[in-house]
């Protein structure tokens, strides 16, 4: 795994993605030698600008095979959603060129070596991709490893390695005290770290995941660490779970883990540049978008009876409620009584307006101002009503500890979950909110922007 932004991603996805990006140049490339010829190409690539204008067309194509979730784990593994999603990014690469082209002539490439390139890298990333599905079913070409352990963290590390074959693992066994995962009967207590060492050498194992639930007397800690001297990986199950999922394993994680771990205790100097951040851009934003803003609050009180602004009140860092404004989208008085029932796609409540301005997300346009105030920042923990923070508290454990930064308009749990409606998805929620708060960093903000503007053109999450 590869960590970029505070966040993990696997190697052969990364290299993936690297490898298309040159098979898009060398399309492109090859298109400006059919139609130009080898000299004039050169004389464009460093006198007339075309080293720029080839990097915009490369560029643009990256971007959308990004978009069309191309480096998705269900899509890399399924020929014909591959396949699929190409064409759909092909097209939209045409489609955006077009538009730039329209808008700045200076950038323009000539249409036929535009269409050229376009199917060339076509044909060499489904190419590349088929190579890529080829690697990943090879046995021989993936670490071997041993889960250590038949819990709940075990199970979902074991499903997780053998469905995503891009993180290059395979599990060759499962290991517990009681019995082995291939069916043989199983050993007691005081064999098991000499059987753990022989089944480990015979089947050529490369790295151990400690998976078990309880570890106390059960770890065979004097076997682990005579591997470990012979050059064995020897990984955490919590932290290899962490890793290839972006969210913590709940399930594993204990008061100690929060107490010595490095997260939760955000740089005083990283706060300050935030908040700093906040104020400039909440301050463009609400400029910028003024006329817009009011141009909605007319539509609004045009389309049906009541206020433009729908007040509500959240809780906020350190569990201090403020008064949340977003534009109203149902009928007034829909909510009554305090209580939060979730909007779903097909909504009664909602307005014929504010369908609209759910699905574009312009109803959270007045959050600026809490982002200006200091109730919100742009990227955190999503804030919730009183009673919904309370419940979740009293039936969640560590649940109040996502109250430690400060909420946002949009968070990791936001562009990898989408919306909460039962507990247990609250839960896994939080452990995608923890995530966030133990790797908090200006590059993981980042990422969580990029995420929320891709989610916003795909219109994927809008309720």
């Amino acid at each position: 795994m590869i960590r970029f932004l505070n966040a993990y991603f696997p190697a052969r996805t990364v290299l993936l993605g690297l490898s298309e990006v040159l098979l898009a140049t060398l399309a492109f490339l090859m298109a400006m030698v059919v139609y130009q010829g080898t000299l004039n190409t050169r004389i464009a690539l460093h006198y007339e600008g075309g080293g720029v204008k080839l990097a915009l067309a490369v560029a643009v194509s990256a971007a959308c095979m990004y978009c069309f979730d191309l480096y998705d784990s269900m899509v890399l593994r399924s020929r014909r959603e591959t396949f699929t999603r190409v064409i759909q990014a092909l097209g939209s690469v045409c489609i955006v060129l077009a538009c730039i082209y329209t808008v700045f002539p200076a950038t323009r490439i000539d249409h036929h070596i535009v269409l050229t390139g376009v199917a060339l890298s076509g044909s060499l990333l489904l190419l590349a991709r088929r190579l890529f599905l080829f690697i990943n079913s090879r046995p021989a070409l993936m670490e071997r490893v041993v889960i250590l352990g038949d819990g709940q963290l075990a199970q979902v590390l074991l499903d997780q390695l053998e469905e995503r074959r891009e993180l290059g693992f395979r599990v060759v066994c499962q290991l517990t005290e009681e019995q082995e995962w291939n069916g043989r009967e199983g050993f007691g207590q005081d064999s098991f770290p000499q059987e753990l060492q022989r089944l480990i050498r015979a089947q050529r194992v490369e790295r151990i995941i400690v998976a078990m639930g309880d570890r106390r007397g059960r770890l065979p800690v004097e076997a682990l660490l005579e591997l470990k001297k012979e050059g064995m990986k020897i990984q955490d199950g919590a932290e290899l779970f962490e890793i290839i999922t972006g969210k913590v394993a709940l399930d594993s994680l204990r008061p100690s883990t929060l107490l010595f771990s490095p997260g939760f205790q955000v740089a005083r100097h990283f706060l300050i540049f935030k908040r700093l951040c906040a104020i400039v851009l909440s301050s463009i934003g609400l400029v910028v978008t003024l006329p817009l803003m009011l141009l909605i609050t007319f539509a609004i009180r045009y389309d049906s009876p009541g206020p433009a602004v729908f007040r509500q009140r959240r809780i906020g860092k350190h569990g201090k409620p403020f008064t949340l404004y977003k534009f109203r989208s149902m009928s007034a008085g829909s909510e009554t009584g305090g209580q939060l029932r979730p909007a779903d796609k097909a909504d009664e409540r909602c307005t014929r307006l504010g369908r609209c301005l759910r699905a574009t997300r312009l109803d959270e346009l007045p959050q600026l101002w809490n982002i200006l105030r200091g109730d919100m920042c742009f990227v955190g923990p999503r804030p919730f009503v009183p009673n919904q923070e309370e419940y979740c508290a009293r039936n969640i454990p560590f649940y109040s500890h996502r109250w430690a930064v400060t909420p946002g308009a949009t968070g990791w749990a936001q562009v990898n979950r989408g919306y909460c409606v039962t507990l247990e998805d609250n839960v896994e929620k939080l452990a995608y909110d923890l995530f966030y708060i133990r790797n908090i960093s200006v590059g993981l903000d980042l990422l969580i922007l990029f995420k929320t503007a891709k989610a916003l053109l795909q219109r994927r999450g809008a309720q």
